[in-house]
């Protein structure tokens, strides 16, 4: 369920020595700016410092913190944006604010080597979570009590969600926007950040040999046809042909593209615009599975459990409005 807070839910980034400043800049951008369009009563963003002193940031910058550390006592979600290294020492009196948090039920939220505090807090134990590719293998090293995916652009735990490194780090917060109002809220978000309005968590993190140009272009303009009719019934050979490639190499470089084959591409967009029928729409679920491409409620149930984890039901009652649901329960 898309959760319209009463009262502003308080957002807290921590702000550190050597703070990382894109990590950083991201949750400013998503959490602080004034959001009038939307419609709802938008977060109250604050930064707190981890600890006294000057507080540097990459490219030589500097940044003043107005609150301390009490500000966790009050925090809806605690973001830790990255950490000055992944062998750096957390200072006590942090990881005694997190833990008191943890246990009060605050939601955390780490980019890339912010895992690290977490992990040294000693709350990620028994969790799945993600990290910047070149950390994970240290994070499992150093941390054998936490289940490390490398390949996840971000894991959502219930009270933790983490994300690789950087880029990832956005894709986590639209998520959390996502997950806080809905669907419609995060892409008008992501319209005005410039950026696609959702990436799936467990897409990898990189893809390890570039595409050419010309096939990218070619490849670029396949991807938006589908995009635009997902639905349609597709053979691999006239997706070949429309890109004109051979089928073998329309597969390789699909992969080397997207990380995924076609066929595979193709059914999680499918399942993406199912999710954002559930969120916003009173169809039913043979509705939607005939609109999104499955052909058929069973396919369509099968496909969105794999790819997401949940059921379609489950997910409707988690992301869409009371009334969507009462109405659609009503169509069945």
């Amino acid at each position: 369920m898309s959760r319209k807070p009463s009262a502003p839910h308080r957002v807290v980034a921590l702000a550190y020595d050597q703070l990382c400043t894109f990590e950083f800049g991201c949750t400013v951008e998503v959490f602080a700016l004034e959001r009038p369009e939307l419609g709802v009563d938008w977060y109250q963003f604050s930064v707190c410092a981890a600890e006294p002193g000057k507080i540097r940031a990459a490219g030589g910058i500097t940044v003043e913190a107005p609150y301390t550390l009490r500000l966790f006592d009050h925090a809806d979600t605690i973001i830790i944006p990255g950490w000055r290294g992944a062998d750096v020492e957390v200072p006590e009196a942090l990881i005694k604010k997190i833990r008191s948090a943890y246990q009060r039920g605050a939601r955390f939220c780490t980019i890339c080597s912010g895992v690290f505090v977490l992990a040294a807090a000693g709350i990620l134990d028994g969790k799945r979570v993600t990290t910047h590719w070149r950390y994970a293998e240290k994070l499992a090293k150093h941390y054998p009590q936490i289940q490390v995916e490398q390949d996840a652009l971000y894991i959502d735990e219930g009270q933790i969600i983490t994300s690789a490194g950087s880029a990832a780090g956005l894709d986590m917060l639209l998520y959390l926007v996502r997950k806080d109002y809905g669907v419609k809220v995060a892409n008008q978000v992501a319209q005005r950040l410039v950026i696609p309005p959702h990436r799936e968590g467990g897409l990898a993190q990189f893809v390890p040999r570039p595409v050419a140009e010309d096939e990218r272009g070619r490849l670029s303009k396949l991807l938006d046809e589908l995009r635009r009719e997902p639905a349609r019934d597709y053979r691999l050979a006239d997706l070949a042909e429309r890109a004109a490639m051979s089928t073998r190499s329309l597969q390789r470089h699909f992969s080397e593209l997207t990380g995924f084959s076609p066929y595979e591409w193709l059914l999680r967009e499918r399942v993406a615009c199912a999710k954002e029928m559930l969120e916003s729409s009173q169809h039913s679920l043979q509705q939607i599975s005939e609109m999104t491409g499955f052909g058929s409620e069973e396919s369509f149930r099968r496909h969105f459990r794999r790819v997401t984890q949940t059921s379609p039901q489950a997910y409707r009652k988690q992301f869409s409005s009371p009334q969507n649901r009462v109405r659609s329960h009503a169509a069945h």
